[in-house]
C-alpha cells in the first residue's frame, strides 16, 4: 500500500512521487510536497461562488434565485445570509435565511460578503 496522498483534483489513488511533486497520471495535476501535507492536514476547503474561502461565521450573499424545495417560496438574489456553519456533503452550508427558517446552501450559489 502506497502512502502517498490521493490527488487533490481529482482524488485519484494513483499519485506517484516525481522529485520534488507529486504526479496523478490519471487527471495530469501536480502539487509540490509541502501542498501536498497541508492538505491532508486542513482537509477539504469550502470555496464561494468566486472561489474565496468560506468559514464557519462568516456572512455571504446569494448570487442567483434558489428555490425552496417542498414550498412555493424562493431565496432572491442579494439575499444576505449571516453566520454559516460550513458541514460536509453535497449542501456544504448549513444556516438561518430571514423570513425563510433553516436551510442548507451549496457553496457554489453564494459569494463571500
Amino acid at each position: 500500500m502506497s502512502d502517498l496522498p490521493h490527488c487533490p483534483s481529482c482524488g485519484s489513488t494513483y499519485t506517484y512521487d516525481d522529485g520534488l511533486q507529486y504526479v496523478c497520471p490519471e487527471c495530469g495535476h501536480e502539487w509540490s510536497r509541502e501542498a501536498g501535507s497541508d492538505a491532508a492536514e486542513e482537509g477539504p476547503a469550502v470555496r464561494d461562488a468566486n472561489g474565496n474561502p468560506l468559514a464557519d461565521g462568516d456572512t455571504v450573499t446569494v448570487v442567483k434565485d434558489l428555490k425552496v424545495k417542498g414550498s412555493s417560496l424562493v431565496v432572491k438574489v442579494g439575499t444576505r445570509v449571516k453566520n454559516i456553519r460550513l458541514v460536509e456533503g453535497d449542501h456544504d452550508i448549513d444556516c438561518k435565511v430571514d423570513g425563510i427558517g433553516p436551510m442548507k446552501l451549496k457553496s457554489q450559489f453564494v459569494k463571500k460578503a
